[in-house]
């Protein structure tokens, strides 16, 4: 640890200026130059006036703005591509039963219990990835199943429970559509990822 910031204002001030520089570097654009970021805050700090005139700075953003747009549509598009190859290829697969909407499962285990319904609130063990295997949930590792009602969860869980009894362990393959869509769900699922979870449906508890 550095010896430089040894006050506490020094050390808040560093903080701040490092939180500025983590919230950029998490949605960075392209071309983005440090110096000028730097320069920015200074002339901010010490009251000087912009060196880059306000229609200049609008015109700036909006352009960067655009091209950031883009850009996340180009990916998103690539990952949608890649969910849907996936998909297709694991549909061929021996024992993947492909349902109407487009949801896939494999039975791992077969329960003999009751199925649930819609307005069924159940207790389940669950373990999620992506399709490169990256771990995004998994009550497994946590130790402790969770509880939820049916309808409450992604139309590809909602679906799934209902089809299966209790006592049963199925392997679901999601497509975007039935899980989180559009909007990627924190910062491991972007848009468009079909998912895959392991699910093991313990009880139905109301």
């Amino acid at each position: 640890m550095s010896d430089k910031y040894n006050t506490i204002e020094l050390r808040a001030s560093y903080g701040v200026g490092r939180q500025m520089g983590e919230q950029l570097a998490s949605n960075p654009f392209e071309g983005v130059d440090a110096e000028a970021v730097a320069q920015g805050v200074l002339d901010a700090l010490h009251g000087k006036d912009s060196q880059v005139a306000r229609p200049e700075l609008e015109e700036a953003f909006r352009t960067i703005g655009t091209r950031m747009q883009e850009k996340q549509a180009q990916q998103a598009k690539a990952q949608a591509k890649v969910g849907e190859i996936f998909l297709a290829e694991n549909a061929k697969k021996d024992g993947i039963t492909v349902t109407e909407s487009g949801l896939q499962y494999e039975i791992i285990t077969a329960g003999t219990g009751e199925k649930p319904t819609a307005k069924s609130r159940v207790k389940t063990h669950y373990h999620g990835t992506l399709i490169d295997g990256t771990v995004f949930d998994s009550s497994v590792q946590r130790g402790e199943p969770i509880d939820f009602p049916v309808g409450g969860v992604i139309a590809g869980w909602t679906e799934a429970l209902q089809l299966m009894p209790v006592g049963s362990k199925w392997r679901l393959y999601i497509p975007h559509n039935l899980a989180y869509g559009e909007r990627g769900a924190g910062p491991t699922i972007a848009p468009y990822s079909a998912l895959i979870f392991d699910v093991e449906l313990l009880e139905i508890v109301g």
